[in-house]
């Protein structure tokens, strides 16, 4: 391996609603340049770029990245699902690490339309027919939108396998609102009771309207930076990743009978493993979290896949409050996906920045106090989990 990989700058905008959003590539722009600006470079110095999106036309990401300059580096377009921005990080990472490059932009950003997730294709066949086969079989077909089926029938799953009160779910999206509200660049940052999320708009299996996150636009960026590099040029050199891990679906996705299997409980599992392994790092040691978070279900089945918490002890882990402040881990200071929003080429990168300035004590109201490693875990169906560890550098 290569040079140690430094998070040299982080940015990103406020996140909003389709109906107040910003064109994409101005949203890109306004990433980057902060990101840029919080590295202290100009934006000639960057090497290579990786720009992930989901909704958009083929070369998106130069459109974006030409606002700040047209400079002839690669740039390279991902497009990964969810787990889109944590992919362009992989990425930029890999080039850093592997001494391809040594400064290297990874930006996300996404311009949703408003409602559920759909299909942008019905003339070929969907990434989704051998999972849509797989769900068919374990729970039928069903009217709601694909990504709630999902998650709301391996919601389900869990809660009839451990006697767990699907009610339980609900307390996540409170401490979502809860968290967000320290957070001026989340979505939704008024307070809910668990009686209001209960009472909405019944989605799938136990989730309601207020247990699934929002479609959003917005955009994120971060500047890596080898660390030779970095002391030679004089660049902060606070914020380490120590290990990250990628990993796609295998078998057990298609042919085990649990929605869990479908969701990427496997997937993110391994990849938390991995990442413990490289790193040398007991789970219950980490202090603070983003997790992928886009349903309650997922935040719930997240706890177990990570190993924060054993199997079958979610229900235990929220009521103890150790998914918050006070407790043992902090899950979404940021407030998640569910209330900071979840713009899907963004997310991933709005994870890492979160936890940079978590690790910077730049987090303001959502500061976990001595927190000096971190972990991420951005999951894409389809499918894709990343999980990424970040170090405070002395």
């Amino acid at each position: 391996m290569g040079s140690r990989v430094l998070v040299a700058g982080v940015g990103m905008i406020p996140f909003t609603t389709p109906s107040r959003t910003q064109t994409y590539d101005v949203m890109g722009e306004q990433a980057v340049r902060a990101a840029l600006t919080d590295a202290g470079i100009e934006y000639a110095t960057v090497q290579q770029a990786y720009a992930g999106w989901v909704y958009g036309d083929s070369t998106s990401g130069q459109a974006a990245l030409y606002r700040v300059g047209a400079t002839g580096i690669p740039v390279i377009n991902v497009n990964n699902n969810c787990s889109t921005g944590s992919s362009a990080l992989f990425l930029a990472r890999q080039a850093i690490e592997h001494g391809i490059a040594d400064v290297v932009l990874a930006l996300g950003f996404e311009q949703m339309q408003r409602g559920a997730l759909a299909a942008a294709y019905t003339d070929r066949p969907s990434p989704f027919d051998s999972f849509d086969t797989v769900v068919h079989r374990l729970q039928g077909e069903g009217d709601a939108p694909f990504a709630a089926r999902y998650f709301g029938g391996a919601g389900r799953e869990y809660a009839d396998r451990y006697g767990m009160d699907p009610a339980v779910f609900a307390r996540i999206a409170v401490k979502a609102r809860r968290h967000a509200a320290g957070n001026p660049n989340a979505v939704f940052r008024d307070p809910v009771t668990v009686e209001e999320v209960l009472a909405s708009p019944q989605i799938y299996g136990p989730l309601t309207r207020l247990q699934c996150c929002p479609p959003t636009c917005g955009a994120a960026a971060a500047v890596l930076v080898g660390e030779n590099y970095a002391r030679t040029h004089g660049l902060r050199t606070d914020v380490a990743i120590t290990a990250q891990a990628m990993v796609t679906d295998t078998a057990s996705t298609f042919d085990g009978d649990s929605m869990l299997s479908i969701v990427g409980y496997d997937m993110s599992r391994a990849a938390a493993q991995q990442v413990y392994q490289q790193a040398g790092v007991d789970p219950l040691d980490i202090p603070v979290v983003e997790l992928h978070d886009c349903f309650t279900t997922n935040e719930l089945l997240s706890y177990e896949a990570l190993g924060l918490t054993p199997e079958g002890t979610a229900e235990k882990f929220i009521a103890d409050g150790d998914n918050t402040y006070g407790g043992r881990v902090v899950t979404n200071p940021s407030g998640g996906l569910l209330s900071k929003g979840h713009p899907l080429g963004a997310t991933g990168l709005a994870q890492c920045a979160e936890l940079v300035w978590q690790l910077r004590g730049r987090a303001a109201a959502r500061q976990v106090e001595g927190a000096r490693i971190a972990l991420q875990h951005n999951i894409g169906l389809g499918g894709a989990a990343v999980v990424t560890l970040y170090q405070k550098v002395d």
